[in-house]
C-alpha cells in the first residue's frame, strides 16, 4: 500500500472520540496502537484484542505517526557528548 492508501484508513471526526484520530469506521484511537507498539506488545495480541482490525491498519498507525512527526516536535531530553 501507499503511503497515501494507508493514511486513508484514519479519520478525524470531532464528533467521536473527542476528534482524536482513529481508525477509519472505528473508535480506536491511533494513539492506543502506537502507545502498545513499544511496550512490546506483539501484533498478533493487538489484532487479537481489537478484533475488527485488519493487517494494514497497523501500518496505518505507524504511517500517520511518522506525518505527525513531521510536523510536531516533542521535547526529548538530549544526551552530552561524549
Amino acid at each position: 500500500m501507499t503511503r497515501e492508501q494507508l493514511l486513508e484508513r484514519i479519520w478525524i471526526d470531532p464528533k467521536r472520540c473527542f476528534g482524536k484520530p482513529c481508525i477509519r469506521g472505528h473508535r480506536i484511537w491511533v494513539s492506543l496502537i502506537l502507545d502498545s507498539l513499544p511496550s512490546g506488545s506483539p501484533v498478533y495480541e493487538l489484532l487479537a484484542h481489537h478484533p475488527d482490525l485488519t493487517d494494514a491498519d497497523l501500518p496505518a498507525c505507524i504511517a500517520y505517526g511518522a506525518e505527525m512527526a513531521r510536523e510536531r516536535y516533542v521535547d526529548v531530553p538530549l544526551e552530552p557528548a561524549v
